[in-house]
């Protein structure tokens, strides 16, 4: 049975082996060198009470991973916050994302965040519908603004309104 749960310390090896999978295989992250150890336990650091990182796990197995992380660092902007979601390669499809989807919406709604963006690069698709499945929109395209694998990338931004 699929668990979702927030992350702790112990997660980093396995959310690491998942996001240097993208870093290295997909547009999904704009990172061009897979990070080591060190280097996420920084940005776990920089999470906590009020921008949290939950894991699905399946099997005692962390198989995906979702955050909300600071938007913009001036205090104007401290009710929208910024999510990121990362799915292990061989789950895809199965419904993890949805599942961590459901649960990073709920903990916005309790944390009292008015609203929420996601960056999307320009083809990937699958993280397109996940987002409009929950009533994220289009707001806005940044043109060619990442260079990665010898090609020039969009950015497009979803935005949801917490309710």
């Amino acid at each position: 049975m699929l668990q979702i749960r927030d992350a702790v310390l112990g997660d980093l090896p396995a959310m690491l082996a998942i996001y240097n999978y993208a870093v290295e295989n997909l547009v999904a992250t704009f990172d061009l060198e897979p990070q080591t150890l060190a280097q996420r336990e920084v940005w776990f650091h920089k999470h906590g009470d009020r921008h949290p990182i939950i894991v699905a796990e399946y099997e005692g197995k962390v198989i995906g991973y979702c955050s909300l992380s600071v938007f913009r660092e001036k205090p104007a902007y401290q009710k929208s916050t910024e999510l990121s979601i990362y799915i292990a390669p061989d789950q895809s499809g199965k419904g993890v994302g949805t599942t961590l989807m459901n649960a990073i919406l709920e903990r916005a709604r309790q944390l009292e965040y008015h609203t929420i963006v996601s960056g999307i690069v320009g083809g990937n698709d699958a993280s397109v519908k996940l987002h409009e499945k929950f009533g994220f929109t289009l707001a806005g395209k940044f043109q060619e603004v990442g260079f990665k694998f010898e090609e020039w990338h969009d950015v497009h931004f979803y935005q949801w309104m917490v309710k």
